[in-house]
């Protein structure tokens, strides 16, 4: 499949040890990663579906429900340019919905819909907690992952 074996392990969520095994022992893969397999060789280009794509702008979130990725999101913000890969096909559990192709101003609202909104009664305080001067969704985002009380998404920030 043309993959790193820390690549093949992590897509078939076994160690490398595992992986080094199978490739220098010959030993047959068996269980849930035998039938992944299965599948994969049958239909390589389910594979492409999985990828993670090359970071092509400056900054990337990568938007989570638990330990599941739901959509990676390159941001360059001088250009304003906003590119994503949904992994989930539930519009629920991606970052934009439905939407694609999001703009800048999907991507400034999706901020500010991780964290408190800017209309809230008594915001001087809260911002006064977390330290900050003034209301900035990206500031408040990676202070708190973007974690809401009511919910188990939250967004990792790579730069």
């Amino acid at each position: 499949m043309n993959l790193k074996q820390k690549d093949f392990a992590k897509l078939l969520n076994v160690s490398v040890k595992t992986v080094e095994h199978w490739e220098g022992t010959g030993g047959m893969v068996k269980g849930p990663a035998a039938v992944l397999l299965s599948i994969l060789r049958e239909n390589p280009q389910y594979l492409e579906e999985f990828e993670v794509p090359e970071k092509s702008l400056p900054l990337r979130l990568r938007y989570m429900y638990e330990e599941q990725l739901c959509t990676v999101i390159d941001v360059d913000d001088s250009a304003r340019r906003v590119k994503i890969k949904n992994f989930v096909k539930d519009p629920v559990m991606c970052a934009f919905g439905r939407e694609n192709h999001p703009t800048y101003e999907d991507y400034q609202d999706f901020l500010e819909s991780r964290c408190f909104p800017r209309t809230r009664d008594k915001m001087k305080i809260a911002l006064r907690e977390l330290n900050f001067p003034f209301y900035d969704p990206f500031m408040i985002v990676q202070k708190t992952k973007g974690r809401m009380a009511e919910d188990n998404f939250w967004i990792q920030i790579e730069r």
